[in-house]
């Protein structure tokens, strides 16, 4: 597979006229990636229909950086990115995600920063449905694929917000302002035989979330 090689040299040359001199070994790379979404979506559509409608365009993110408002000028990312979701990848549900990045690949997904609204629903929807919620973390192929939810500081309060007391029986995942689960993959997984089946069984894993988390902003 040509995806990592490309992205090696990305990395060591992030700029306009490294990726024009390139562009054939992109396009390649890229065919590539779309190639490997597709395959993912017929293998994950056969347990979450609401995704089988999808196209590796409507997954696939661009390259190209936004540099607008970054100090970093790099006109390009150095991974590809697809996020699975029924809705699209600029859709605000949650979704599967698929990043892969030399040395730093991983599959994941769930919802990443909502909107106040849609945080206020979810926490809402697991004071009331604790139960049901701590039995999708607590599910064995769910802890074996990701063993919790992520929570680093920058998506977690320090205090239960307001509204929830302290001693709350799900006070440390009222705190979080994300709810979203990863697993690494090593360079020789992306290449492997067995890779759909890799992240499909992932992402087998993490539905029931999925599924929670869009029940809570549906409603």
């Amino acid at each position: 597979m040509n995806i990592l090689r490309f992205l090696k040299g990305l990395q060591q040359n992030n700029h306009k006229e490294w990726f024009d001199a390139n562009r054939k070994d992109y396009e390649e790379a890229r065919r590539q990636m779309q190639e490997l979404v597709s395959r993912l979506i017929g293998s994950l559509a056969e347990t979450d229909p609401s995704i089988a409608h999808l196209t590796p365009k409507d997954c696939l993110f661009r390259i190209n950086r936004d540099v607008r408002f970054s100090k970093d000028k790099s006109p390009y990312k150095t991974n590809f990115g697809a996020s699975i979701c029924a809705a699209g990848k600029k859709s605000s549900t949650a979704g599967y995600y698929l990043h892969i990045e030399p040395g730093a690949s991983f599959v994941g997904g769930g919802l990443y920063m909502p909107e106040p609204a849609q945080l206020s629903k979810i926490r809402q929807e697991i004071d009331y449905s604790l139960d049901d919620f701590l039995s999708i973390l607590q599910e064995a192929s769910f802890k074996k694929q990701f063993g919790s939810l992520q929570q680093n500081d920058d998506i977690r309060l320090v205090r239960i917000p307001k509204g929830y007391d302290a001693d709350h029986p799900a006070a440390e995942w009222l705190k979080l302002k994300s709810f979203i689960v990863m697993k690494k993959l090593e360079d020789a997984d992306i290449t492997a035989s067995d890779m759909i089946s890799r992240c499909t069984t992932a992402f087998k894993a993490m539905k029931p979330l999925v599924d929670f988390l869009n029940r809570a902003v549906d409603e």
